[in-house]
């Protein structure tokens, strides 16, 4: 019995070793991109994975190259790690690139495929954009509301005053002032701080948020292997579908609530200082096709998301290297009381002028990009990228951290350096750094995110004097999700600089 055991565990192996030698072949033949031996039945290249995503697929393209073309379950996946392959994929390649792969996230969270991050590339994902860069995302209409990003940085900037040489826990901190951003810009509502209306309300929707952001950020096992998914014995998609019906309604609520603004308002069409509901339900009336109740909520969806953990997660990163870098948080300071003297806080229209604060946003974004892996691409035909055959329908993940921190590309990658950034050109100097993407599929919302970072960053080092808890460095190791979070949140002491402390008494 045990000699037979022996021997179907011995014809298993020599079956399995056939079964991908023979698939290497085959992929060879077809000229596909490289791909590491052996691909495995049913899991494919899964067993090579750990977490963080990032730095296992960095490390794979460290040892095969910088085009590889894996198999995650029953997907096959091209992962991109240098800047030449990147700029073929978004440029030559850009239309067939456009597509997104039908994740379950994009189908539950996503309103089944129509927001504008997961919309397949087509007339639909075209006005989504155009609604996005002209209506919502436009530098005019960005402007029109940078009074409620000043009034939630002082906000923030008051409390922690108040809180002089205590620890703050700076996650939940910055998380707080983003998400009140975010809705104070898209339904003219705070969730948190004073004059919160509807307080039960508020904290389920943050729960809700918070969750979705969770669910939104995870790298589910269901979408590569659809086993896990038939059987639902993970669970993922119970829980997003659970979690989709708790949000719905709430976010139809806040439709309705600015509908009911507006056709109360004497002039809907000349309400000054428009929330972003109230554009999209301005434009619903013209354009109801376009407009529809479904499709504002998957663009509102789209917004927090983007806007609230990203932007949030980029502070916390920066505040971070700073403190462990006392003399870059220096001289930082040192540049906003040369250009803004002590009589006055620092504003948007600050931001240009103080070159050395952008450096410390660069190489933050850098270092930590909020997106890592961007947001995953597919082919919608067979397209040759780097000499290759790329199939139909592949995912494509380009590393944008693996680049980004590549050190035959940026010398000492590790280490934080601003400097490195001074006459820096973006896409001009390589596909070396892009932290928003490049291409068709570029965020959309850069220059909102650049504006709340710079001006929220540039306000707490103004305003405070900043310290760690203890002698020891900041912990700088990265969390699991796709939004490369902290894996411990930042905590710090600060208190009012003696140079503001006149000024900040009268905020």
């Amino acid at each position: 019995m045990k000699l037979h055991s022996t021997t179907m565990f011995l014809q298993f192996l020599l079956l399995l070793s056939f079964y991908a030698l023979i698939k290497h072949l085959v992929d060879k033949i077809r000229n596909q991109p490289p791909s590491p031996f052996p691909t495995l039945p049913i899991i494919g290249h899964l067993y090579l994975l750990n977490k963080p995503l990032h730095r296992a697929l960095a490390k794979i393209s460290s040892r095969h190259g910088p085009l590889l073309l894996l198999q995650f379950g029953s997907r096959r996946v091209l992962v991109v790690s240098s800047p030449s392959v990147a700029e073929e994929c978004l440029t030559k390649n850009d239309i067939v690139l456009a597509n997104r792969p039908r994740l379950l996230a994009a189908k539950h969270l996503g309103y089944n495929f129509t927001s504008i991050v997961f919309a397949p590339y087509g007339d639909y994902w075209r006005n989504l954009r155009r609604i996005s860069a002209l209506e919502i995302l436009s530098s005019h209409r960005i402007q029109s509301l940078s009074s409620i990003r000043s009034e939630e940085i002082r906000s923030l900037v008051q409390r922690l005053v108040k809180l002089k040489d205590q620890t703050v826990d700076m996650k939940a901190a910055l998380f707080e002032l983003t998400f009140n951003v975010m809705m104070r810009m898209i339904a003219g509502k705070k969730y948190y701080g004073d004059n919160v209306e509807e307080v039960e309300k508020a904290r389920t929707f943050i729960e809700i948020t918070e969750e979705a952001l969770e669910l939104a950020g995870a790298t589910t096992m269901e979408d590569f292997l659809p086993l896990l998914r038939w059987t639902g014995i993970l669970g993922t998609e119970k829980r997003m579908m659970a979690l989709q019906e708790r949000r719905d309604p709430i976010l139809q609520e806040l439709i309705e609530e600015n509908r009911r603004k507006l056709v109360g308002s004497e002039s809907p069409s000349e309400v000054k200082n428009k929330t972003m509901l109230q554009v999209l339900l301005s434009f619903q009336e013209s354009e109801p096709e376009n407009y529809t109740d479904q499709t504002i909520k998957a663009l509102i969806s789209d917004l927090l998301v983007a806007g609230t953990d990203t932007s949030a997660g980029t502070i916390e990163w920066a505040m971070s290297l700073l403190l462990n870098n006392p003399d870059v948080l220096s001289k930082a300071q040192a540049e906003i009381d040369n250009q803004l003297g002590h009589d006055r806080l620092i504003e948007e229209s600050d931001l240009p002028k103080l070159p050395y604060l952008h450096c410390i946003v660069n190489e933050t974004l850098r270092m930590y990009p909020a997106g890592p892996l961007l947001i995953p691409h597919e082919s919608s035909a067979e397209c040759i990228v780097g000499g290759f055959c790329v199939p139909s329908g592949t995912m494509v993940l380009v590393n944008m951290w693996g680049i980004q921190n590549d050190p035959k590309i940026w010398e000492e990658p590790s280490n934080f350096k601003p400097e490195r950034f001074e006459g820096f050109e973006g896409v001009r100097d390589g596909f070396k750094y892009m932290p928003f993407g490049s291409g068709r599929r570029r965020c959309p919302g850069e220059g909102l995110a650049t504006r709340m970072v710079g001006l929220a960053l540039g306000s707490l080092i103004q305003c405070l004097e900043w310290k760690r808890v203890s002698e020891e460095l900041v912990d700088l190791t990265e969390g699991a999700s796709l939004s490369l979070p902290k894996a411990q949140p930042l905590l710090a002491k600060c208190r009012e600089r003696p140079t503001m402390v006149h000024l900040l008494s009268q905020i």
